[in-house]
């Protein structure tokens, strides 16, 4: 072959290879999509409206004596009207709610939102096609704000599968479908905007953020990617106003998949335990120990008698990688602990005295730890430190003091009725009549909500949580420290 051939080929070689490579960088950037119907009309029949009910109670006002006024005053019978619409016996009030949901199975198992769900009386589900069926929970876990629902249902229901929320990469197209404001189905789309957020929701937040649309009513419905495969949950938005302004965040797929197969299983969660207190490793830790870069999590107390204890782990050590999986810091360390099943000895290494130790822990359950703790100390006893600690005096919200504190009526939430002096709520400038909405962006209509939260973000290792607080009118983000400085 002469020079000239051979320089052919080696062209002609080149410029194959070069097409080859144009070719998978294509197949790997996915065009953008035409349109989103064919999609949307294979999906809407497996996503569902959930509404709920809850029955409820009004205390009774205590009222002041009616005021004596001059026979034929023309004030008597306002006044007597007055005071026997407020003076009759309590009369039950019916509370509603509204939210999304998806099929999962042709026999009706559903998944939806925890706080969709609440304390709900009455739960009912209604399909595509105008079906309404009542729904009961097999299990609910307020830890990923998760709830499994059943119907029945004469005939099988169309359904969707999760997909793996993993295999998604920022800039992803990704398609919503829920129920906002209660105006019916409703398909948005937009794209994923983040991986692995922490909105201090809980204690095993790693959120997929989009800027899809997301609002009230969208709680509990899927996200799909472009295969029409679940790959999250949307649960919350970030917004100042209460309606979406394209932050919005799901429960992806590959952390809630493990949840509901619980729920499924055994009506509950079953999450491995550990029993160590942890934090980050900042630069500081890192150099201190002898770490090259700041990663895992530092144990800083080891509970007595619990799984990490019994494996001769010490405080102070770092666990850099559990049953096989790096850590890469405190966070993934109780997701990665959680996942691992009950009874299992894993493998954990850890960094000590500037070396690597191998311990093996046999994982506990966290379920039975908690019903443990809760039991060895009251209610009572809990609910007074956590308010002891944050310096606030909480309460309903009853008719009596929405009037003494000209709370609308739309307004619902926990009161404050007190703040400590020179506490953290009092130099954030909290005080006596503020309505807290949300506590961690969840909603809360108790004290014992909001005790609940506090305590769950305490337990994470959390230092503050975010309050949404209302007063007269306009709403305000409050951090507020949960852990004593």
């Amino acid at each position: 072959m002469d020079r000239n051939a051979l320089g052919v080929v080696r062209w002609t070689i080149t410029l194959f290879v070069l097409l080859a490579l144009m070719g998978a960088t294509a197949a790997q950037a996915r065009p953008v999509p035409e349109s989103f119907a064919d999609l949307a009309e294979r999906l809407l029949p497996a996503v569902v409206n959930i509404s709920t009910t809850q029955v409820l109670r009004e205390r009774q006002p205590v009222m002041p004596d009616m005021p004596e006024f001059p026979p034929g005053s023309p004030f008597e019978e306002f006044f007597r009207d007055f005071f026997e619409r407020q003076l009759r016996p309590d009369a039950p009030r019916r509370q509603t709610s509204l939210g999304s949901g998806f099929v999962i199975d042709p026999s009706g198992y559903i998944v939806t939102n925890n706080h969709v769900i609440g304390e709900a009386d009455e739960i009912t589900v209604t399909l595509d096609d105008g079906t309404r069926l009542e729904a009961e929970i097999v299990g609910r876990d307020a830890k990923t704000d998760l709830v499994l629902l059943k119907v029945k249902s004469e005939k099988p229901l169309p359904f969707v599968k999760f997909g793996d929320s993993d295999a998604t990469r920022v800039g992803d197209w990704i398609m919503v479908i829920g129920n906002p404001f209660n105006l019916g189905v409703t398909v948005t789309a937009g794209i994923i905007s983040a991986h692995h957020r922490d909105i201090r929701a809980g204690p095993y937040d790693d959120f997929i953020q989009t800027d899809a649309s997301i609002n009230k009513g969208n709680s509990g419905g899927p996200m799909f990617d472009m295969n029409g495969d679940v790959i999250g949950i949307n649960t919350a938005i970030f917004s100042p106003t209460g309606v979406n302004i394209g932050v919005g965040f799901a429960i992806p797929s590959n952390l809630a998949q493990p949840v509901i197969g619980q729920l499924r299983e055994f009506g509950r969660t079953r999450r491995g335990w550990l029993g160590v207190r942890i934090q980050a490793v900042t630069d500081e830790i890192a150099e201190s120990l002898g770490l090259e870069e700041p990663r895992g999590a530092l144990v800083a107390k080891v509970n007595e008698g619990q799984p990490a204890a019994k494996a001769g782990m010490e405080a102070g050590d770092v666990i850099l990688e559990f049953d096989g999986r790096p850590v890469d810091d405190s966070r993934a360390l109780q997701r990665i602990v959680a996942d691992t099943a009950i009874g299992k000895t894993a493998k954990v290494t850890v960094w000590r005295n500037e070396r690597e130790v191998t311990l093996d822990v046999v994982t506990g359950e966290l379920e039975k730890f908690e019903e443990v703790a809760e039991a060895e100390q009251p209610a009572e006893a809990v609910a007074a430190e956590r308010t002891k600690m944050l310096g606030l005096t909480l309460s309903t919200v009853t008719p009596e003091l929405r009037q003494r504190y000209n709370i609308g009526e739309d307004v619902e939430g926990v009161l404050i009725t007190d703040v400590t002096a020179a506490s953290d709520a009092a130099e954030k400038g909290l005080r006596a009549g503020d309505v807290i909405i949300e506590v961690g962006q969840e909603q809360v209509s108790t004290p014992t909500d909001v005790e609940d939260r506090i305590a769950g973000a305490r337990d994470a290792g959390r230092k503050s949580v975010l309050l949404l607080v209302e007063r007269q009118g306009n709403l305000t983000f409050v951090p507020l420290r949960v852990v004593e400085s």
